[in-house]
Order: C-alpha cells, then sequence, then structure tokens
C-alpha cells in the first residue's frame, strides 16, 4: 500500500486531492521512492540531477545523504541492503558521476544485492550528440545489472520504477539503473503510481518442483556421505533455520562460502568452515569426498571448487537448488535441479525427510573420517608474543565485539576475517565477494550503521584497501556514524605480495606501499579517534578501548606481520586436492 504523500514546495500536491495529481517528474521520483517504503538515498549531485534534488529539498520524509565520491554512494546503499535485505537506493548524475558509479554497481551485481540506482541524464533532444557530460549509461552498465531502463517520456517514469524496484527485490535480487533524462525530471504530468507490475517475460518460480524434491530426500536418506554446500544465496532468501534443520535431518556436515558466513553458526559442531582458495582442509576434503552433496543458493564458483574439470572427476550426486535457472549447470552439471526460492525449497525437502518411513544410512564412518581432518588444525599459526600476527587480531576482535556487524574490505584481512571470526548469525558478515571491490570497508560500514544506529558496526580493513574510499571518513563525521575502523597495517598490498610470493619466485613489483600516511592523525584530522597498537600485548586494549567509543568514530591502526601469508591456500587453476598449507607443505589429493 503506498505510504502517505509528502508536500512539495510549488505543487498543488495536498490531502484530499485526486489520486492522479499534476508532478513534475523529479517529484514522482520521490513519491515513488517513498511509495517503496525508502527512507534514506545516497548520492552526489549534479546538473542533470539537480531537479531531483530540489525535488528531495521540498520534502521531509526522504533522507539524502551525501558521499564524498559516487563509488561510495552505491557502495553505502549496497551495505545498507546486505545487512536489511531491502532495497538500498544511490542518486548519481551524468556523465562522470554514473561513471563512477560502475564499480559499485558491478559489485552489487556479482554478489546479487538488491538495489535501485538513479542516474541523470542530458535532455532527451541532445542525446547522441556528446552533450556536457553525456554517456550511455544504459550501454555501459547492461552487463553488470540485471536490468536497466532509459526513461525517454514522463509518462512511463512511474510504471518504470516499479518495475525496477520489482525487478531488483525479487527473484535473484541485483542491481537496476533507471537513468532520467534532465527534461524528464522537469516535465510535468498526472501522476499514479502502481500497486504491483506483471511482466510477462519475468516470472521467477518460487517453488520447487515435488518430484524433484521427492528425489533430493530420497538421495539424502541413502547417502553414506551427505555435505551441504550453503552460499549467499540461502542468506538472500533468509533460509538459515531451514538450513540447520536439514543439516539435523540429514546428519550432514556444512560448509558456508565467503558470501554465506553466518548462515550456519561457527560454534556449531557440524560446520566445518569455509570452502575453496582459502577455505578449510576439512572442508575441501569433504567436498571432494562426499557422496551426496547440497549446493544452496551457491554457484560452484572457481574460488570454491578450484579446476572444474578437477572437481567433476570425482562422483558424487549433486543436488542443486537455486532461483536463477542459469545459475543451474552453469559450471558443475547437477544430478537433481531444483529450481526455486532457498528457503521454500528447503522447507518442503525437510518435510519430506520428516515424513520418509527408512531411515538414514550410516554416517559414523564420514564423522570419523572429518575428525581425522579436522586434526590438522589447518588454521593454526606461530605467535612469538612480539610481532603482531593478524589471526590474533581477528580472534581478539570476536571475542570482545559480540553481535556486532563486521564490514569488510578486500584482501588478506577479508580472508583472515573469514577464517578466524566466529560469525553464529546471517548478515553480520558484508564483504564483496563476486567481485572482490577493494575500498567497499568503510562506505558498507556507513551504510550498515546508519541501518543500525544502535549496533557496533566495524570495518576491518587494510593499508591499501582503506586508502581507495578514505574521503568517506568525511561522510561519517557530518551525519554522525560512529563506525570502528580496525586497520590491519602490513605495509603491502597484501593479497597481490602472497599471489607474487607463491607464483612469482618472491619477486615483488609494486606489491609495497611507501609513503603510508599516519593513519591515527589522518582520522583526528576528519574529527574522528585514531588510535595504534605496535605490539601484541597492545591489542587487546586498544580494541577495547575502540569499542567503547559508542558515539566517535574510531580507527585503530594495528601494525601487524608484513611477512604473514594466508594458509591454507590453493593456487588459481588447481584442484580442491592440491592444497598448501604453510610455505611449502601441498596435501595431495589422496591424502587422508
Amino acid at each position: 500500500m503506498n505510504l502517505p504523500h509528502p508536500e512539495f514546495r510549488n505543487t498543488a500536491a495536498r490531502r484530499g486531492e485526486p489520486r492522479q495529481r499534476m508532478l513534475r517528474g523529479a517529484e514522482m521520483i520521490v513519491e515513488a521512492l517513498l511509495a517503496e517504503g525508502v527512507r534514506t538515498v545516497w548520492g552526489y549531485p549534479g546538473g542533470a540531477v539537480l531537479p531531483i534534488y530540489d525535488a528531495i529539498a521540498g520534502q521531509a520524509l526522504l533522507r539524502h545523504l551525501l558521499v564524498r565520491h559516487e563509488q561510495a554512494a552505491v557502495h553505502a546503499a549496497d551495505g545498507y541492503a546486505r545487512a536489511t535485505g531491502e532495497v538500498g537506493v544511490a542518486l548519481v548524475t551524468s556523465g562522470p558521476g554514473v561513471t563512477n558509479a560502475v564499480t559499485g554497481i558491478a559489485t552489487a551485481y556479482f554478489d546479487s544485492i538488491p538495489l535501485v540506482v538513479l542516474s541523470g541524464n542530458v535532455p532527451t533532444s541532445m542525446i547522441g550528440e556528446d552533450a556536457f557530460q553525456e554517456c550511455d549509461a544504459v550501454g555501459i552498465t547492461r552487463p553488470i545489472v540485471k536490468h536497466n531502463f532509459l526513461v525517454s517520456d514522463i509518462g512511463s517514469l512511474a510504471v518504470t520504477l516499479k518495475k525496477a524496484f520489482h525487478l531488483a527485490r525479487s527473484g535473484r535480487p541485483g542491481p537496476v539503473l533507471v537513468d532520467i533524462p534532465k527534461d524528464v525530471a522537469l516535465a510535468t504530468a498526472p501522476f499514479h503510481y502502481p500497486d504491483k507490475v506483471e511482466m510477462r517475460s519475468y516470472r521467477p518460480a518460487m517453488d520447487g518442483h515435488a518430484g524433484q524434491i521427492r528425489q533430493a530426500a530420497r538421495l539424502l536418506q541413502e547417502a553414506r556421505r551427505p555435505y551441504l554446500y550453503v552460499g549467499g544465496g540461502a542468506v538472500t532468501a533468509g533460509a538459515s533455520a531451514a538450513v540447520r534443520e536439514l543439516a539435523t535431518l540429514a546428519d550432514a556436515p556444512v560448509t558456508t562460502t565467503l558470501m554465506a558466513l553466518g548462515a550456519f553458526s561457527a560454534a556449531d559442531a557440524r560446520y566445518l568452515g569455509m570452502p575453496g582458495m582459502h577455505g578449510t582442509y576439512e572442508a575441501n576434503r569433504a567436498m571432494q569426498e562426499c557422496d551426496v552433496l547440497v549446493a544452496i543458493g551457491a554457484r560452484f564458483d572457481d574460488r570454491v571448487i578450484g579446476d572444474v574439470a578437477d572437481f567433476c572427476a570425482t562422483p558424487r550426486q549433486i543436488i542443486h537448488i537455486d532461483i536463477d535457472p542459469a545459475s543451474i549447470g552453469k559450471r558443475v552439471r547437477p544430478t537433481v535441479p531444483i529450481v526455486g526460492d532457498a528457503r521454500r525449497v528447503l522447507d518442503a525437502l525437510n518435510a519430506a525427510l520428516r515424513e520418509a518411513q527408512a531411515p538414514l544410512a550410516d554416517h559414523a564412518d564420514w564423522w570419523q573420517r572429518i575428525a581425522g581432518w579436522r586434526a590438522r588444525r589447518c588454521l593454526a599459526y606461530a605467535r612469538d608474543g612480539r610481532r603482531i600476527k593478524p589471526q590474533y587480531v581477528i580472534e581478539t576482535l570476536s571475542r570482545l565485539a559480540g553481535d556486532a556487524i563486521i564490514c569488510s574490505d578486500v584482501g588478506q584481512h577479508q580472508m583472515w576475517a573469514a577464517q578466524h571470526y566466529g560469525f553464529t548469525q546471517p548478515r553480520r558478515w558484508i564483504n564483496s565477494g563476486g567481485l572482490g571491490t577493494m575500498g567497499v570497508g568503510l562506505p558498507y560500514a556507513m551504510g550498515v550503521k546508519h541501518a543500525f544506529p544502535s549496533r557496533d558496526v566495524i570495518a576491518i580493513t587494510g593499508d591499501g584497501s582503506i586508502q581507495m574510499c578514505i574521503q568517506e571518513l568525511s561522510t561519517c563525521k557530518q551525519y554522525d556514524l560512529p563506525v570502528k575502523i580496525v586497520l590491519l597495517n602490513n605495509g603491502y598490498l597484501g593479497m597481490v605480495r602472497q599471489l607474487q610470493h607463491v607464483e612469482y619466485e618472491q619477486r615483488y613489483a609494486q606489491s609495497y606501499l611507501e609513503a603510508l600516511p599516519d593513519f591515527p592523525a589522518l582520522a583526528r584530522a576528519y574529527g574522528h579517534i585514531g588510535l595504534s597498537a605496535t605490539t601484541e600485548a597492545e591489542v587487546e586494549p586498544a580494541l577495547r578501548e575502540a569499542l567503547a567509543q559508542t558515539s566517535r568514530t574510531v580507527l585503530l591502526d594495528i601494525r601487524v606481520d608484513g611477512s604473514e601469508n594466508v594458509w591454507p591456500m590453493i593456487r588459481g587453476g588447481r584442484g580442491l586436492g592440491e592444497m598448501l598449507l604453510g610455505e611449502s607443505a601441498v596435501l595431495p589429493a589422496s591424502g587422508a
């Protein structure tokens, strides 16, 4: 149901008037956003979108937060969407405004995050004439959006916005771009916002095929080595409780991808950790040796299964559950494909298992084998009491931070956080998975803190990543967004250095960061608190001091061991059986 309409300047909109009112296009946009439940827009103004900014300024229900770079506007809206499950909204101008937003849009696209990005454009009469700050926003973004629109007629503006939100949040979510020429924003027409839209070519299947669900239940009943491989789609669908029930009913161990951390509690005895390139030994061995693999909202990407041919060489039955039919069979052919919403499908699968007459096959040998893999303690690391190990920082933070929401940048710090932070609930881990975008951590934290002002929101970052969007410290100050920034400072582009260490004979080309700023002093220059830790003994007191600051943004610069690498590791193009544990230990595919 549409929300109450705001009062605009210079418009005839008043309570009690007919439903179809005469509004400018810019005013229609504000009305549409409010009708969709949007209360916050992140953006940066420019000439092509000034009519929209004027409409926003003329009312009180929709709030705009001004970032310092358009990329951060999309990242902040993205972080908001990841943490809440609602559609995030960003507003950018034409030309460099929308091109600066491209990285944020692509980041959301690869991780299936619901966004609506509104971009301005030159007047329709000037499109194609190389006008000032004109660019083909639709053409540029076509490969990195779920859909995009160029609104050439004010008569189609309202229904286009309705379609944009419907597409963004339904089925497999994703970003939708709506490009609005300036003359459309300024034109006046009757306004009616539709309650719903029908799109004949777009009807996502929500409930899985009953016969395939029964077949999946039979496979799980007969499995001697079942395994649940849980991806980000389970978080999107709100399927965590159903995953937990399935693990119990099927007596199955569970692995969660980087995008699904927290979808199954890390404290649960059935949890084996993250799979893939920097996953645990036990998670990857189980992936290789299970006889029935249930993939839930996951896409068998290269960072999880490694070499496809190697992965498929091992015989196993695969049940693949995904709302996007294009994702099923794209890289690995399943035995039982089930298209549908993960929660609904799992609810039906769990019901089938509860009603089954035959008992489960014996799994004692499977759990004994897993116990042997766990005993290798693949995430163990050495401490000397002097140099600060980054893993120690993350483990200490996990112990102290409680139910905080963790926003990560991209790099070694991201992998250490994924390995060593104990996530027990979904939507507590906000990071860029598919695109791997450096610089997201701080804007993500802004979006999350705005959504949950009473929660601790912590950005884990590195000395390379933080400098990508460090200007957003100004946004934190202006809008009172007291986030905590834990900076693992090793003086390197750490993940680049590690790849050079492993694959390029330790030739460290352009991965050492010289002329780093004094990060605590820089934080203070923006009006925040700057702290530092240079010894292991200082880590816990510094973290406690940072967490104690509830009303101020804090940047804690921790000087960690620059020689530390993320282990385990699987080199690009290798199979899951070719794991590196430490500097030289290689575990062959036949390893126990």
